[in-house]
């Protein structure tokens, strides 16, 4: 189905090739590419590879609004410089935490009148709608903070970073990158009925996420396949590419994005983008559309791909891993049993189906599996099936073309425009409950399961098409390539008066004189200090997993109601993962202030005698905690899982590599230190252990990339290689001073 090329290609008359006869070098290729173009445009460092990105608009939902909108008012924001929209999609359910939510958005409303911003009330859009219907444009650039701010189908290449880069682009500052490698996706032939976007995805999901051969790249995708999808086909591939940990995608533009912006009003975004002739590509990933086949995501990586075939020809030795990959990451305190779920006849059946967000909830998508219900029934056993239409003007067609009334007719929900079912706010399955949902990611309590309390649920990621034709076989697990059902296609007409009539544009209409509204749960950040000479850090955690991701450094679902403050926030810090992280690092904390007051204690005294004088080193040497993971970070853009650490008297995290970009960058905006290890360095040190790291001020600001360091462990003392590499000149100057938030304060002063 996939085949994945780790070599250079040309792109020559449209088709690839290993070498070019035109006479063009890999440097002046790379130039004809449709990403370089673009990051081309928005640089303004004047050097080709070491790129300073201004954006032209921004976006943000209400999990990260208020601390990006708090965080640039500390530094000196005055106005929005650029368009920047804040959705509310994510804190939408008011009865959790009481009146917070609302009084998010409260806030959200204040901030877009008093400092020009755009703001769509609950329930109107999920974020990525809004930004499809309204803001993109071909040979744009989008920074959004969610990690799956991807717009490359329709011309537009978005990047999802945690809070600290968007408050860079308020304040006018730049997101500084080095130039990534550009992979093309070359897309052939047209899939089969029943086959749909999430097939597709999945499928490229699992081909490149586990060897990491896109990381950090940008996925430019072209082909003759391309003009076989619609656009809705085509932006639900694309935000997939998030999980393939690539940094954004571009797709070649044709009449068809035109006509999408077109009925969206914006005919005037629309620009042909393609490919020069012998543009040079990195690397290429090849996609027979045709060979793609309906396709499963099991727990609890959306890469652990399957097609739904082979699933179902061997769901017990599979479902079986699953259940002992559950046990090992959370022990006794759960008991999972999804073998169960297998019938004596081998078929497997669901819990409960799942439609939503910014990848299931496209209009086709929703046609589609109304097409496949007509005149059938989603039964009346356990099985359930919930739809959440993408924003308002899609349900206002899926009204009018009938498709609404089929779904409701089969037995269906139909639920408001909402992104909870992604993150583990609407639609928590029952104890060891198996869901099936078009939706982006299937991590563990990604389903609002709580296996610390002995609860646990689990996710499996399917294609609408196929969960409709699962819903009409009573919840048994089936490809929709087995249904018989007539997919008609329907002309998409975009009505945006409710925009007009709901959500407030004040771009550009900034009034210095509005009051922002604070509700009680909104406070500001506590203090920050900025980097001694010298570091003791105490291992609050060590995390042996593969990878962790952000969910497990800070988890989502009820914690949504605490984004606004950072005291009552940071008591979730790996909390479904290392539930004593958060004591060890408030314990470690109370070291350092101790010692700040002059009352160093005896444990710290005891630990600088190890490695030196502590009477010389006492002043000059910060106490912090330390969390250690193999890879951490993959999954989520919100910079909460680093800015908890900080909260909690955290200042650096080691490990092999980092998952994402995104979360190095968080730690970095956070004043977190973001030390490597070498791959064949053993770390055999457990929690409780200290961590010496002398000169480390020194070491930051001059770019000193090997920081020698010792271990202070219970067998003794170790020496260890720590590395710091990459930094740009702002990095340093914001680890040095603390934070993000230090570094505009220092500069405001002065």
């Amino acid at each position: 189905m996939i085949k994945v090329i780790n070599h250079g290609v040309y792109l020559k008359n449209g088709v690839p090739q290993d070498a070019c006869e035109c006479g063009v070098s890999k440097d002046e290729g790379r130039k004809r590419t449709i990403a370089y173009s673009i990051l081309d445009a928005h640089n303004t460092s004047g050097d080709g590879k070491k790129l300073k990105i201004k954006f032209d608009k921004l976006v943000s939902h209400d999990i990260t609004y208020v601390g990006i909108i708090q965080t640039a008012r500390a530094s000196g924001l005055k106005e929005f410089p650029i368009p920047y929209a804040m959705t509310n999609c994510h804190n939408s359910l008011c009865a959790v935490g009481g009146t917070i939510n609302e009084d998010d958005h409260v806030f959200g409303l204040s901030a877009a009148k008093r400092y020009g911003g755009i703001y769509v009330p609950a329930n109107q859009s999920v974020i990525h709608s809004y930004a499809r219907e309204m803001m993109a444009g071909c040979g744009q650039m989008i920074l959004g903070s969610d990690s799956h701010t991807r717009y490359g189908a329709l011309g537009t290449m978005g990047v999802g970073e945690g809070g600290g880069e968007l408050v860079k682009q308020l304040l006018s500052n730049t997101y500084d990158i080095n130039a990534p490698e550009v992979v093309l996706v070359y897309l052939e032939n047209a899939p089969k009925r029943g086959v749909g976007p999430h097939d597709v995805a999945i499928a490229l999901v699992g081909a490149t996420f586990k060897t990491g051969c896109v990381k950090n790249k940008v996925l430019e995708f072209t082909g003759p396949g391309v003009a076989n999808l619609d656009v809705d086909f085509r932006n639900g591939i694309d935000v997939m590419t998030t999980e393939t940990t690539c940094l954004s995608s571009i797709w070649e533009t044709d009449d068809k994005v035109r006509d999408y912006l077109k009925a969206h009003g914006r005919e005037s975004d629309y620009k042909e983008l393609r490919p020069g002739e012998c543009a040079y590509y990195d690397s290429m990933i090849r996609i027979d559309l045709s060979t793609i086949e309906p396709m499963i995501a099991i727990p609890f990586h959306p890469s652990n791909a399957y097609t739904i075939k082979e699933f179902l020809a061997n769901a017990k030795d599979i479902l079986a891993g699953v259940e002992a990959e559950a046990r090992k990451s959370f022990g006794s305190k759960i008991n999972i049993d999804l073998v169960s779920k297998v019938q004596s006849d081998g078929r497997v059946l669901a819990d409960q189906g799942i439609i939503a967000g910014c990848s299931g909830g496209l209009f086709d998508n929703i046609v589609e599996a109304a097409e496949i219900l007509d005149n059938r029934s989603t039964g009346n056993g356990y099985f359930g099936l919930s739809i959440y239409p993408t924003s308002v003007p899609v349900s206002l067609e899926l009204t009018r073309i009938g498709a609404a009334e089929k779904l409701l007719r089969s037995g269906a929900v139909i639920k408001p425009s909402f992104c909870g079912p992604c993150f583990g706010a609407g639609d928590v399955p029952a104890n060891n409950g198996f869901s099936l949902r078009h939706t982006t990611r299937n991590f563990p309590n990604r389903e609002g399961s709580k296996p610390g309390d002995g609860q646990i649920s689990t996710v499996a990621l399917m294609d609408a098409r196929s969960i409709a034709a699962t819903a009409s076989n009573s919840g048994y697990i089936t490809p929709a390539t087995e249904v018989d059902y007539d997919a008609k296609h329907y002309d998409y007409h975009f009505d945006g008066e409710v925009y007009h009539k709901r959500c407030y544009n004040g771009f550009k209409k900034a009034d210095p004189n509005a009051e922002l509204k604070f509700g009680p749960n909104i406070t500001d950040w506590p203090t920050m200090h900025e980097l001694s000479d010298n570091m003791l850090l105490q291992l609050a955690a060590v995390i042996k997993d593969p990878v962790t991701t952000t969910d497990e450094l800070i988890p989502s679902g009820e914690t949504s109601s605490y984004r606004s403050n950072p005291l009552k926030l940071s008591e979730f810090a790996l909390s479904r993962r290392c539930p004593e992280y958060v004591g060890n690092s408030k314990a470690t904390n109370e070291l350092d202030k101790a010692r700040r007051a002059g009352n160093a204690p005896q444990t710290v005294i005891d630990a600088l005698n190890k490695v030196g004088d502590a009477k010389e080193l006492i002043n000059s040497t910060g106490v912090a905690s330390v969390l250690f993971a193999n890879k951490p970070g993959d999954g989520s853009a919100r910079e909460q899982a680093a800015s908890c650490q900080k909260v909690l008297g955290g200042s650096a995290n080691i490990c092999y590599e980092y998952a994402t970009k995104r979360y190095r960058s968080n730690c970095i905006n956070w004043g977190v230190i973001p030390f490597t290890i070498a791959p064949e360095t053993p770390f055999e040190y457990e929690t409780g252990d200290f961590v010496f790291v002398p000169g480390i001020r020194n070491a930051i600001e001059n770019g000193i990339e090997e920081i020698p360091a010792k271990v202070i462990a219970k067998d003794g003392i170790h020496d260890i290689a720590l590395y710091c590499k990459g930094l740009t000149a702002d990095e340093k100057e914001i680890l040095v001073d603390g934070c993000l938030m230090n570094y505009y304060k220092a500069r405001l002063n002065a």
